[in-house]
């Protein structure tokens, strides 16, 4: 079963690619929730390149890395990876009102939909304030 989650970002395609693929803002924004953080990432953006996050409990109870391999990268709007024996993809399409990033993935038997759909969505909606943030932080320099 393949599982879609997607947000509309008001920002250039060219800002929403460079922020999805960077390693330090990957730290930033990747959590589904306040309790966990993201404390290492690794971006090889390339067909065959390696992709890695580590994921955290803040209480340090649980973490687990997430990692896999590019299988296509069509800069600034598509890219698709394998992690584990599932696949995912991220459609980066700009429209009037922003940029929407799509991504879908191949759902996994631990969890529920629901559990991943939201899990999922809460880390995309996560990257959409971190674009925001880091276009007012570039309007305001301290």
């Amino acid at each position: 079963m393949k599982i879609i989650v997607s947000t509309v970002i008001a920002a250039p395609i060219a800002e929403v690619w460079r922020l999805y693929n960077s390693p330090e803002d990957i730290k930033v924004w990747n959590t589904a929730s306040p309790d966990w953080h993201t404390t290492a990432s690794s971006v090889d953006l390339r067909v065959g390149g390696t992709f890695s996050s580590r994921m955290e409990a803040k209480d340090g109870s649980f973490g687990f890395d997430f990692a896999g391999v590019y299988t296509k990268v069509e800069a600034p709007t598509l890219i698709e990876y394998r992690f584990g024996d599932r696949v995912g993809q991220v459609e980066f399409s700009a429209g009037p009102t922003g940029v929407t990033v799509k991504v879908t993935f191949d759902a996994e038997d631990t969890h529920s939909e629901d559990q991943q759909r939201g899990g999922w969505q809460a880390i995309l909606d996560n990257f959409g304030r971190h674009v925001l943030a880091s276009r007012e932080n570039s309007k305001n320099p301290d």
